[in-house]
Parts: structure tokens; C-alpha cells; sequence
């Protein structure tokens, strides 16, 4: 049985989007099962631990250094319209009806149970933060998910009459746990790496504890 590495990940985080690539090398240069973990963004699950409207510092700074780090990856890269989050930038206040970030997370839910959740992640990702204008509309999301082998109104029916949200409340219980609380964070064997910029480092676990494939 493969290693397992659980992904904690967010649908409105550009790191996450950054760190997706990463993740599908990660399967094919080591003999492990890379589990995504979706959990909301923290603008839902605790937005005053990263936004103060008196100070902007922080989320320019994340503005500034996504579009830098996309650059260094060579991927494409443009903040997302519509947002994933519902949120007013002016005073970070974030809107009680959440269209977006719940349907796009329990779809990584979906994903997942049916063995392709950093698939759909990797090819959902790069629809939302990659450029494309209108993201939500048209026939977008079901050309990404059909890219990621699945199909989207299947998923979406599963969605409708399933226990996703449940799932989620019990990953961010396990972000916690692993002693975390942001994204990506990768966790293998009960260790966390937190970061897109710490995939290396994981590698580098990953050939001390053996898993190299052959």
C-alpha cells in the first residue's frame, strides 16, 4: 500500500493553485497516494486572523508575491473573476450567501471519493486562477472537470444529497490536528509541511523515508 499524503487545500488560496503541479509529480516519482483535503478559505472559517482593514499589508503582500511565484513556476496567473469569495476588498467584510466556494468545495469532496481529487484540483485551479475571465459561467467548469476524468453534473448531483459539507468540517479538524492551520499544508505521517515553497522539502522526507519509485 503506497504512503499516504493528505493535502490540505483551498479553492480560493493562490498557493494552493501554485502548489498543484507539485503534487501530481509527487505521484509519479514516489510510491504514494496524494489525498486532497479540501477545507474553506480562512476569509469563511476566520477572516480576522488574516484580514485587518486598517492594515493592507498582508494581503498586497500575498497579491504581490502570487503573481511573482507564478512567474518563477511558469504558470499563468490573474486574480480570479469572479472571486471564489463573496468578500468586499475595501473593508474585508465577506458575504453571507457564498455561491462559489461551496460548490467548488464540495465538487473536491466529490473528487476525491472518487479517486481523482488532485486531478480536479490541478484542472480547476488553473481555470480559476490561470486567466480565464468568467470562470463559473458557460461551459468552463465542465470542460476543466471532464479534463480531471470526471463529469460535472454527475458530481453535481452527488453533491446535491451528500454529507460533503461534513467532510469539510472534519478536514479542517484534521488541519488542526496536524498542528496547522493554512494552505497547502501536506501532511505524511503525521508531519506537516506548510507552503508551496516547501515541496522540496517534503521530497526530501519523502526519499528518508524511502518512497522513491524504482
Amino acid at each position: 500500500m503506497p504512503a499516504q499524503i493528505d493535502v490540505f487545500w483551498s479553492f480560493r488560496s493562490p498557493y494552493s493553485y501554485l502548489v498543484t503541479p507539485d503534487l501530481l509529480r509527487l505521484r509519479e516519482d514516489y510510491d504514494v497516494a496524494v489525498n486532497l483535503r479540501v477545507v474553506l478559505p480562512l476569509a469563511i472559517r476566520n477572516a480576522a486572523a488574516v484580514f485587518d482593514a486598517t492594515d493592507r499589508k498582508r494581503p498586497l503582500y500575498i497579491l504581490m508575491d502570487s503573481h511573482r511565484r507564478a512567474e518563477f513556476l511558469g504558470l499563468p496567473f490573474a486574480w480570479p473573476n469572479p472571486d471564489p469569495i463573496v468578500q468586499n476588498l475595501e473593508d474585508f467584510t465577506v458575504a453571507k450567501e457564498q455561491p462559489h466556494i461551496y460548490r467548488l468545495s464540495t465538487l473536491g469532496v466529490e473528487a476525491q471519493r472518487r479517486g481523482k481529487g488532485i486531478d480536479f484540483a490541478a484542472q480547476v485551479s488553473r481555470l480559476i486562477f490561470g486567466g480565464t475571465e468568467g470562470w463559473d459561467a458557460g461551459g468552463h467548469l465542465a470542460a476543466a472537470t471532464a479534463s480531471a476524468g470526471l463529469d460535472l453534473a454527475d458530481m453535481e448531483a452527488a453533491t446535491a444529497k451528500g454529507d460533503h459539507r461534513n467532510e469539510i468540517d472534519s478536514n479542517h479538524d484534521a488541519l488542526e490536528a496536524a498542528g496547522h492551520w493554512g494552505v497547502p499544508t501536506m501532511v505524511v505521517n503525521g508531519e506537516p509541511f506548510f507552503g508551496q515553497d516547501r515541496i522540496d522539502t517534503l521530497r526530501w522526507r519523502l526519499d528518508g523515508l524511502g518512497l522513491r519509485s524504482d
